[in-house]
């Protein structure tokens, strides 16, 4: 399971940057071993706003009653919409599986190599993948993905009589993009 979320995390990270994009953070809860989906961030401004936006990808694992989580996201990218300092390699794709016992961070470095650039200044890239370090069991977070981790685990509490179903619902009304798989999409 872990090696076919990892490619495709990496096939959509390289399909964003290929379009001059790269894929905001995403979450992927896990119920009994069964992947509930894929939750990708809403749009974020700089700051405040993107720690926040960050965190709340935790809603929708809680909210699943989730075991496990995976979250991903590139250095850069969330050091600048947090206003954080860079920590680990960059540029990287970053990994993180979490259980309520603990987490391991894996991170996959890579270089950028030039497609295009668009008259408006974007970059289309492909990224070189480097060689991973290995993984890192309770490797540092950055502070928002520390606080998805934590808050995925944290039973929700919401007065309704589908909980998942409300939250789902909310979080895509906030700008979350919501992919669910079948035997979660109701």
């Amino acid at each position: 399971m872990w090696d076919a979320l990892v490619d495709v995390v990496k096939n959509a990270y390289t399909a964003g940057l290929g379009e001059g994009m790269v894929p905001r953070p995403v979450i992927m809860p896990l119920v009994r071993g069964e992947l509930v989906g894929l939750i990708w961030a809403r749009p974020l401004k700089v700051g405040e706003d993107a720690l926040a936006g960050i965190a709340e990808l935790a809603n929708i694992a809680a909210a699943a009653g989730a075991d496990e989580v995976l979250l991903a996201w590139e250095t850069h990218d969330v050091a600048t919409a947090c206003q954080l300092p860079i920590v680990g390699p960059a540029p990287c794709l970053n990994m993180v599986l979490a259980t309520p016992g603990g987490h391991v961070l894996h991170q996959f470095p890579y270089t950028e190599q030039l497609l295009a650039r668009s008259p408006e200044g974007w970059a289309s890239v492909a990224p070189d993948w480097r060689p991973a370090p290995a993984p890192q069991p309770g490797g540092e977070l950055v502070p928002p993905i520390q606080a998805a981790v934590h808050f995925a685990f944290t039973p929700i509490e919401l007065n309704h009589p589908d909980p998942f179903g409300a939250t789902v619902v909310l979080m895509e009304e906030d700008g979350y993009r919501v992919r669910l798989t079948e035997a979660f999409a109701g």
